[in-house]
């Protein structure tokens, strides 16, 4: 499941994509690389208050290193916690995105004499150079952190994910998941359009061949 993703786009650039500043007068934890996100990492979230649409930072897990794992991803919305947190529109949140990773099923030879990996296959939306996945937060004893909520996977992620994919929102839907009802949201877990994205891979960063 995706546990690695970028935003590799500056502030002015999300706050015109999605039209807002940030809650605060000046942002809590703005020392951070968003370009690189990994379980647990700081990043820019858009979510709603009293004071209108903002942009906020969160780790993301959201139980907060409650749990051994990061709690970085959740499905079945009908669980008692996560159906308490979508179906408050003051829980949910969108989480900008340039690109996300899935890794190949099975690690592959790359003839460099080490161990077989598997490598890191990137998807991302061509008529969308940041777009928004769909998820929800919480106030944790380490702060607040969220998560990404998932779906079925389209016929692109599938070979390469079947379990689910994250759960990623056109524009239009933006108002409907951060102030629609429950069912609403649930509606909207749905796999994104294949056609509308692309992939790229696998590239092995790591290793000096095998992949750009």
């Amino acid at each position: 499941m995706c546990n690695r993703a970028r935003t590799r786009e500056d502030p002015p650039t999300l706050f015109e994509r999605f039209g807002v500043n940030w809650l605060a007068d000046r942002p809590l934890d703005n020392r951070f690389n968003p370009a690189e996100l990994y379980p647990r990492s700081r990043a820019w979230i858009i979510r709603e208050d009293e004071r209108g649409r903002g942009a906020d930072v969160m780790s993301w897990d959201v139980l907060g290193s409650q749990a051994a794992w990061p709690m970085t991803n959740v499905r079945n919305l009908a669980q008692p916690q996560w159906k308490r947190l979508a179906s408050d529109p003051a829980k949910r949140c969108l989480i900008p995105l340039t690109e996300f990773c899935e890794w190949t099923p099975a690690a592959i030879d790359l003839g460099d004499g080490k161990k077989p990996t598997r490598g890191e296959m990137w998807f991302a939306l061509p008529d969308q150079p940041m777009f928004a996945v769909g998820g929800f937060w919480q106030h944790t004893a380490k702060g607040a952190g969220f998560a990404m909520v998932t779906c079925d996977p389209n016929d692109l992620i599938a070979p390469i994910h079947p379990k689910a994919m994250i759960t990623i929102l056109d524009p239009a839907d933006y108002d409907l998941w951060l102030r629609g009802s429950y069912d609403d949201i649930v509606a909207l877990q749905r796999p994104y359009a294949t056609e509308r994205m692309t992939v790229r891979g696998p590239v092995f960063p790591t290793r000096k061949s095998g992949g750009g």
